[in-house]
């Protein structure tokens, strides 16, 4: 079965470190699927967005426990995709107006 570029890409993913890093080094980060690898990243940002991949990180995130009362629970795990584009290349989703 094969997925579509929307089907990887859950949403991105905006901190005020990962903005920094997309001034400074080119990068943007997004939430994947947790069963997907980093070609399979590259191209959905390719296609998605039409823009130019340099590189992919994907590291998992585990999730923390989390406690209501006396009842113990935990967040869900979740991938995250940090993309390098070349030199140039801008997303208008990360632009402000």
């Amino acid at each position: 079965m094969t997925r579509g570029p929307f089907d990887i890409l859950i949403k991105p993913l905006l901190t005020e470190k990962i903005t920094g890093m997309q001034e400074s080094t080119n990068t943007v980060a997004f939430i994947v699927r947790s069963d997907v690898n980093r070609i399979e990243v590259r191209r959905a940002v390719e296609v998605a967005l039409k823009v130019k991949v340099k590189s992919v990180n994907i590291m998992m995130v585990r999730g923390k426990p989390k406690r209501q009362g006396r009842f113990l629970g935990k967040r869900p795990d979740w991938k995250k995709a940090l993309v390098t584009l070349h030199e140039g290349e801008k997303l208008a989703l990360y632009e402000s107006a």
